[in-house]
């Protein structure tokens, strides 16, 4: 019987009984025609592929990530990803959707066409994510409409604005999950509930949310799986008791890993979903277990029965491994063809420009002066309670503390406390908003930072510890057209311009990894004290993470899901 290859003596993973076997694997037309013993004596093949008893697994499925998240275009992550076993992923491109609307959604899939990673998009629910900030697009239903009809969309992605959802029936996020489940009843609902227990987690649920991927404590996840929802474990959920539960209950249908953010000199250094793989083996999850979970559940989840497995008929996409507990990988194929080899890997040729002229201007912010950085304010001379912004050391949540600072002569007088200032600035030119909190925990203790990369407006973003350091980073920004800067007394100490649309670069992979990890090591040098602090400097104007945001509109309580403001009478502190 003809084959286009034939893999011989390989251990091979069967999904149905999460068992490795020996034998031989026939690949035709790009999909698997037989798994067992029979080898050349039956087949003649166009390529032999020597096994050499090596372990042949399924090709990685991410089903929830951001490739905007990595900074990089989608070629140039296709290319990133590859190398670490990740065959198949299902981005949201939800932060170019902030940027552009709909189009932006476009033409990220237009830049995926030619990648060799497949890339099934999923729609962008939540665009802007809450009411309380401006973008610089939005997806309207008409919008959903027209990708329903355009492109091949393979879920609705995360609904971020779970307040909504819960507390306003006719608000947008009801009206699209409405209109889903009316006109595709078949799609899929990813969902974003952080913290959501009892009636709210299960009226959640019962508008159509039946996943969740943020940060999971062990109450949480029980009380989730019990309610039927599908877990998506990223890293930062994968603590010794929530993997210890997930081994020792029979829930192995119930979630899979995904990355959902990765920084690009992670992704050099570290890897991608193969990292969560290795990191689950190494805390005593099974590696049939762990495999299971970033191949067959998540293929399932999102209704792809073609891959995610090695079985007749399913697409060619595998691994070989030299070694199965340290997940170590020699070769990825795709569709039968070799597309990565550990011991001869192919440079990533120059990326090209791959989005409109446009695309390239989209800051519309003049340059600034230390002024910029001063904060007026109403109230008459006297100390006041504030709100302040509080970084945590260990996730994107932040807390809420009450202080206090002096108001003099009309300005609050920030820089004689101990706190530092957090500026965003509206980059769109629609309505020159800006918004002024204080912050303090894990941040930076002196210098600046600047970014337009801040979820999910992506407005543009200061913290800093004096205006004259503050407005050179913006300005640095402002004139790159996006991306971040670090300053630190007057000088630039780091930065990473990301000129497509103020999130992506063009550049290379490593080139881009390097500067990364010299903007991750300029934060640190200033006092960041985070696990990554790139992330979480760009959530704090996200209004649908826990707990105070900052948005061109102002704080944000997010359990509220309403503007609250700075100041108040000492004695409410």
């Amino acid at each position: 019987m003809r084959t286009d290859q034939l893999i011989l003596n390989v251990n091979v993973y069967n999904s149905y009984y999460k068992k490795f076997n020996l034998g031989n694997v026939a690949v035709k037309d790009g999909r698997f025609l037989y798994i067992g013993t029979l080898g050349t004596e039956t087949f003649e093949a166009d390529e032999i592929i020597e096994g050499e008893g090596r372990t042949m697994v399924p090709g990685l499925i991410d089903i929830h990530l951001h490739i905007e998240s990595t900074m990089i275009t989608p070629e140039t992550f296709s290319y990133g990803i590859l190398r670490h076993g990740v065959t198949t992923i299902v981005p949201e491109p939800h932060e170019m959707a902030n940027v552009f609307g709909v189009e932006g959604v476009h033409e990220m899939i237009r830049a995926s066409e030619d990648c060799e990673v497949d890339m099934f998009y999923a729609i962008p629910s939540s665009v802007p994510a809450t009411t309380l900030e401006t973008t610089g697009g939005s997806i309207e239903i008409a919008d959903i409409d027209q990708l329903m009809q355009t492109e091949k969309m393979i879920c609705l992605g995360e609904v971020m604005n779970y307040v909504d959802v819960i507390r306003d029936p006719g608000g947008k996020s009801n009206q699209i999950l409405q209109h889903i489940r009316t006109h595709y009843p078949d799609l899929v609902i990813e969902g974003h509930t952080p913290k959501l227990l009892e009636l709210d987690l299960h009226r959640l649920i019962y508008a159509g949310i039946d996943s969740d991927h943020t940060h999971q404590s062990l109450e949480g996840l029980a009380a989730r799986i019990a309610a039927g929802m599908f877990i998506e474990i990223q890293e930062k959920s994968m603590t010794p008791d929530v993997v210890d539960y997930l081994i020792q209950h029979s829930v192995s249908e119930h979630f899979c890993f995904v990355t959902d953010d990765v920084m690009t000199d992670s992704l050099v250094a570290t890897g991608h979903l193969d990292h969560l793989v290795r990191k689950a083996i190494v805390m005593g999850m099974s590696p049939a277990d762990a495999v299971y979970a970033a191949t067959f559940t998540p293929s399932r989840r999102m209704k792809m029965n073609d891959r995610g497995m090695i079985a007749p008929n399913k697409i060619a996409d595998f691994l070989l491994l030299s070694d199965l507990t340290d997940f170590e990988i020699d070769a990825v194929y795709k569709r039968g063809l070799q597309v990565y080899d550990r011991h001869n890997p192919l440079p990533q040729r120059e990326p090209l420009p791959r989005f409109p002229a446009h695309f390239y201007n989209s800051v519309k912010l003049g340059l600034m002066t230390a002024i910029d950085f001063e904060v007026s304010a109403e109230q008459p001379d006297g100390r006041y309670g504030c709100r302040v912004m509080m970084v945590n050391n260990v996730s994107t949540f932040t807390e809420e503390l009450h202080g206090a600072v002096e108001v003099r002569g009309g300005q609050l007088q920030w820089q004689e406390s101990e706190y530092g200032l957090i500026a965003t600035f509206e980059r769109y030119g629609k309505n020159g908003n800006r918004a002024y909190g204080l912050i303090g925990g894990a941040t930076i203790k002196r210098g600046a930072i600047a970014t337009t990369y801040s979820h999910d407006n992506h407005n543009l973003l200061v913290v800093g510890h004096n205006p004259e350091d503050m407005a050179v980073a913006a300005n640095a920004v402002i004139s790159s057209q996006g991306g971040f800067c670090v300053v630190c007394e007057g000088e630039i100490i780091a930065s990473l311009n990301l000129p497509v649309g103020g999130i992506l670069t063009e550049e290379p992979l490593e080139r881009t990894a390097v500067q990364v990890s010299a903007l991750r090591s300029a934060m640190e040098s200033l006092g960041y004290d985070h696990y990554n602090p790139i992330m979480s400097i760009s959530t704090h104007s996200l209004p649908v993470s826990p707990a105070l945001k900052i948005t061109d509109l102002g704080l944000i309580d997010v359990g509220a899901g309403k503007v609250v403001p700075l100041l108040f009478p000492l004695s409410e502190a």
